[in-house]
């Protein structure tokens, strides 16, 4: 049974950083698509970033490109969300998600596995 379980967010000032983790579990991971998505109140579940356990493949929304930084940690099991430079609109709760998609579907919410969430807010 896949397990993803998110920790790290909290409350920050604009400007501030925080360092989102997803501790997976349950099988190995190696070809798999890792994902950050977001959803606000009042919207809907918004990709952030994602990767390819295996190595040589990240992808970010337009929205994070240059702030936000996703890594994984094999020997950990775990993957990373760095953010950097946040802004209000980073305000919501994050959800780690993982399965075996192509490339081309990396950025959409069509994951089977998905975490509980963690919130992360961001003032002004």
């Amino acid at each position: 049974q896949v397990q993803l379980v998110e920790s790290g967010g909290g409350l920050v000032q604009a400007g501030g950083s925080l360092r989102l983790s997803c501790a997976a579990s349950g099988r190995t991971f190696n070809n798999y698509a890792m994902g950050w998505f977001r959803q606000a109140p009042g919207k809907e579940r918004e990709f952030v970033a994602s990767l390819r356990w295996s190595g040589g493949y990240t992808y970010y929304a337009d929205s994070v490109k240059g702030r936000f930084t996703i890594s994984r940690d094999t020997a950990k099991n775990t993957v990373y969300l760095q953010m950097n430079s946040l802004k209000p609109e980073d305000t919501a709760v994050y959800y780690c998600a993982a399965d075996l998609l192509p490339s081309q579907l990396m950025g959409t919410v069509l994951h089977k596995y998905w975490g509980q969430g963690t919130q992360v807010t961001v003032s002004s």
